[in-house]
């Protein structure tokens, strides 16, 4: 009876001359809003069937990067916390990977599988300078639920890793001495010559500013040092991991091989840092055979730098290369809030506050969605829609400095899934 009373109703409308009402042609916030799942909150803990949407958008990915539109917000970090513990129990993740160096990484690894070390004292020590936006409380409470969940599932562990390279520890440069001493002990000396002087004596942070503070010609002239050594480390037969320290250590060097003066070779340098990052994650997961949970900023989970000028090609994109549709990447947007951050000429940390998102970017059409907070298959979603996260606009992506962007980006072409949330508050950064 519904149908026939409304064809009669059509009939009626053209026998009178008027027109039937059209259908209204979808906007691009009416297909967001279909294509739109809601997330409950951002903090850990409770009820995580929310985040059951994300289950078939990651599929059988064996790394999965998880972004950050600044470096210091509360509300990122909680919501990798929340996501990792989800991916753990219900998807088989077991590390938590983080833009942090490989030597921290290890420590931190140490300490989350055999609870060695003071996990407060280990962040404190560590996550200095280029790294101290991560000694934050949400960390800390990242690293003490992976620590418990070990003490419960000693057979089926968690790992934490650091894919970076600014800072290599003295533990390291023992290690690799100790591995060549009981493979090949002829090789001792040598590697002890070449090491000399490249074993750090001070604190992170210290160590980084006098590395940096070093002429470009002596910092050259250590990447070859730790080169040669490298080679020696290989000819000496150790087992994987000290090759791998080796490497790390010898990748610390080079990074800084680079004449920083030169607009060409700076750009140059970031491009190898990003592709080390990903050659890091991939060598870990492959020989751990775990999946990996990737957290970093949202320009180095991506696939399309945000500044192509100074990152030609960011981690996102060599991972893609490495792994194929094994890796899937998350992106995060925010419309308004607050996070930390340096002066762009100051290196006073201070917490910065943003209104509303302005006219024209992404970040103001991503919030007039129904959902205050989100999760977004952008692979899936429908026209206009889709044209319209392939088309570059005005997105936050903030460092370490601020004022930082806005920046251009196609949030589709750098992304295969997007989180947005409404607001923001700033981290709680420790010892400060």
């Amino acid at each position: 009876m519904k149908r026939i009373g409304t064809l009669l109703t059509l009939l009626i409308a053209l026998a009178a001359g008027t027109p039937a009402a059209a259908t209204p042609t979808p906007t691009v916030v009416d297909t967001l809003d279909r294509a739109a799942h809601p997330l409950r909150t951002v903090e850990p803990g409770g009820d995580t069937r929310d985040l059951r949407a994300l289950d078939p958008m990651i599929g059988d990915a064996r790394v999965v990067g998880l972004g950050e539109a600044t470096h210091s917000s509360h509300d990122f970090f909680a919501l990798k916390d929340r996501v990792f513990r989800h991916l753990v129990q219900e998807k088989g993740f077991r590390t938590f990977a983080l833009e942090a160096p490989w030597s921290t990484g290890l420590r931190l690894n140490d300490y989350v599988l055999h609870g060695k070390g003071d996990v407060r004292r280990i962040m404190r020590e560590e996550f200095q300078r280029d790294y101290l936006w991560w000694n934050n409380t949400d960390y800390l409470r990242l690293l003490e639920w992976m620590r418990a969940y070990n003490v419960r599932h000693p057979d089926d562990p968690v790992r934490f890793l650091g894919d970076d390279l600014a800072w290599t520890g003295p533990e390291l440069y023992d290690s690799v001495a100790d591995a060549v001493a009981a493979a090949h002990p002829e090789s001792s000396a040598r590697l002890a010559e070449l090491y000399r002087g490249l074993r750090p004596t001070t604190r992170t942070g210290a160590y980084i500013e006098q590395y940096l503070a070093k002429p470009y010609a002596e910092r050259k002239d250590m990447a070859r040092r730790t080169g040669e050594a490298l080679e020696l480390v290989e000819k000496a037969g150790v087992d994987d991991l000290s090759l791998r320290n080796a490497i790390a250590i010898d990748r610390t060097a080079r990074q800084y091989a680079f004449d920083f003066e030169d607009p060409a070779q700076l750009a140059a340098a970031m491009r190898y840092r990003d592709e080390a990052m990903a050659d890091n994650v991939v060598w870990w997961q492959r020989h751990t055979g775990t999946r990996v949970l990737l957290s970093a900023h949202n320009n180095h989970i991506g696939y399309v730098p945000d500044d192509p000028a100074h990152y030609p090609k960011v981690q996102g994109a060599f991972l893609r290369d490495s792994l194929g549709s094994r890796y899937v990447n998350i992106g995060l947007t925010f419309d308004s809030g607050s996070f930390n951050a340096t002066g762009q000429e100051d290196e006073t940390v201070r917490r910065w506050t943003l209104g509303p998102a302005g006219p024209g970017s992404n970040e103001r059409t991503l919030d007039r969605v129904r959902h205050r907070d989100y999760v977004l298959d952008m692979r899936s979603v429908g026209s206009p829609a889709r044209a319209w996260l392939l088309g570059a606009r005005p997105t936050r992506s903030i460092g370490t400095a601020y004022p930082d962007g806005p920046d251009d980006t196609a949030l589709a072409r750098s992304y295969d899934v997007l989180v947005h949330l409404h607001r923001v508050v700033a981290a709680r950064l420790r010892d400060r």
